[in-house]
């Protein structure tokens, strides 16, 4: 079997798309056809069903794939071992999320950016289903969640951190008074903001999620959120008192400590993790392994920093 075949198969396997995986490798689409069916004549097997436009694996398709996963994942580590072995290179798919991108990552980027040159990042915006499921098909090395849970299916994880979130809202909303270092009445219940107009980013965003269905439980049906597509977005409406809205701290931490924004005293009875994720079994490339490493570090240390 040629690794070359077996990298076009393994590709085809996982978007299940032979159109996909030719623009993916930069082959034309016969070539891919060629290839595959080159690899069926030498192993005396069909690898997909034919369904019309559509593709699946067939049962000799489903036991070649992780073989082949591990031939091509042997093949990068034998390349890395031999070229240039002195300085990390390669390439690294993560998964990430506006949040973490823009307030976790900044000195992971910068590290690599300066000290490890060769190392090529490529950062991919997508939440929780999304994520995890491309590191199951391998489209994905790495990737960052920010979950209740801990332990998922199919992947190693590493906790970096518990991820504090608060709910704020502007200086001159009628909650204001609630706020921290004001003469107001303590903290809020989950029944106090039944009526209160809420802001978010979109649905499927983790805290997002959790705490619609925390208003759901307490409150039934939660006022509908008047969604934002990103994170400063979100703040600058909060900011010009549209609503209240519920973020990690790590977002708002500037925000609340000029004033431009008011912590409100309501707990989250839910409370998420930012972990680092792989498929489980990978075999890692060198500069994979370091960039869990330098991750765990920084990302520990940023989040050991005292918030106000």
């Amino acid at each position: 079997m040629e690794l070359r075949l077996l990298i076009t198969f393994e590709k085809v396997a996982t978007v299940l798309s032979f159109t996909q995986a030719a623009a993916e490798l930069k082959y034309a689409q016969s070539s891919v056809t060629s290839q595959i069916r080159s690899l069926e004549s030498s192993l005396g097997a069909e690898l997909f069903d034919r369904l019309g436009s559509r593709i699946r694996l067939t049962a000799a398709g489903e036991r070649l794939l992780p073989y082949a996963r591990q031939i091509i994942e042997l093949a990068d580590e034998a390349r890395a071992a031999v070229v240039d072995a002195g300085e990390p290179s390669g390439a690294i798919a993560v998964g990430t999320m506006e949040s973490l991108t823009s307030y976790r990552l900044p000195p992971l980027l910068e590290l690599f950016h300066h000290r490890y040159p060769k190392v090529q990042l490529s950062l991919r915006p997508t939440l929780g289903d999304e994520t995890r499921q491309a590191l199951r098909q391998g489209t994905y090395d790495v990737g960052f969640l920010m979950e209740r849970e801990t332990a998922h299916q199919g992947l190693e994880t590493e906790v970096l951190a518990q991820e504090p979130l608060v709910l704020v809202c502007s200086p001159t909303h009628p909650l204001a008074a609630h706020g921290a270092g004001s003469d107001g009445a303590g903290s809020l219940a989950t029944g106090d903001l039944a009526a209160v107009q809420l802001v978010g980013t979109e649905p499927g965003c983790p805290y997002r999620d959790l705490f619609e269905d925390e208003l759901r439980e307490r409150n039934g049906a939660p006022p509908p959120f008047m969604e934002f597509g990103t994170i400063e977005a979100t703040k600058r409406g909060v900011a010009g008192g549209l609503g209240v809205a519920l973020l990690p701290r790590m977002a708002v931490r500037d925000e609340l400590a000029s004033g431009v924004l008011v912590a409100l005293p309501w707990e989250p009875p839910f409370v998420l993790h930012t972990q680092l994720a792989w498929r489980s079994g990978k075999r890692l490339p060198a500069h994979v392994r370091l960039f869990i490493e330098q991750t765990v570090r920084l990302v520990r240390e940023q989040a050991a920093e005292p918030v106000n």
